[in-house]
């Protein structure tokens, strides 16, 4: 898979991680509109809003340079969902997020892909740490987050429109990344 010209395609054992493009509107659609994949992430999109976010995202490596990416399945070419860097005006953070499709949950592909875009947010974009901003509800997130190496830092404010949700951030900083990575590959 070749890099996009808005950003490079990572790679992980399973997944290609890719900046988003035209050919991923009907699955991100269909993410955004199932209410149970979106319960923690402000809830069910119709069509029009799922094609702002999509926009807003391949806008963002744009303005940015870097995004959330495409997370695409090398055994089926099937887009899985979303993964990556993510910083917006006013977030409490150098965020890694992610939100899949439910048919990829439980395989470990969130991990996977939030495990590669930390590595490539520390080395490519020079980040000094990673958060992730989660709800205190989301089991899931929260144990990909722990996965990751990430700690529970406390209760965090998001930003208008979000300022009302309540989020947990979990992080770490470059250095318990790298310190981690030796300890797992030693």
């Amino acid at each position: 898979m070749l890099d996009s010209p808005l950003g490079p395609t990572l790679e992980t054992e399973r997944l290609w991680l890719r900046p988003p493009c035209a050919e991923d509107f009907d699955p991100w659609a269909r993410l955004v509109a199932d209410p149970e994949a979106t319960r923690f992430l402000g809830g069910a999109q119709q069509r029009p809003l799922a094609w702002r976010s999509l926009c807003a995202v391949a806008g963002a490596w744009t303005i940015r340079g870097f995004s959330f990416f495409s997370v695409i399945e090398k055994a089926t070419g099937r887009w899985i969902g979303r993964a990556g860097p993510w910083q917006p005006e006013g977030w409490p953070g150098t965020e890694i997020a992610w939100a899949l499709d439910r048919s990829a949950w439980g395989k470990g592909f969130a991990t996977e892909a939030a495990s590669r875009c930390v590595d490539w947010a520390f080395d490519a974009l020079g980040w000094d740490e990673v958060v992730h901003t989660i709800d205190p509800a989301n089991t899931a997130s929260i144990a990909v987050a722990l996965r990751l190496g990430s700690r529970r830092r406390g209760p965090a404010r998001m930003p208008a429109p979000y300022a009302s949700w309540t989020i947990d951030l979990y992080g770490q900083d470059w250095a318990d990344w790298r310190g981690r990575a030796r300890r797992t590959t030693a």
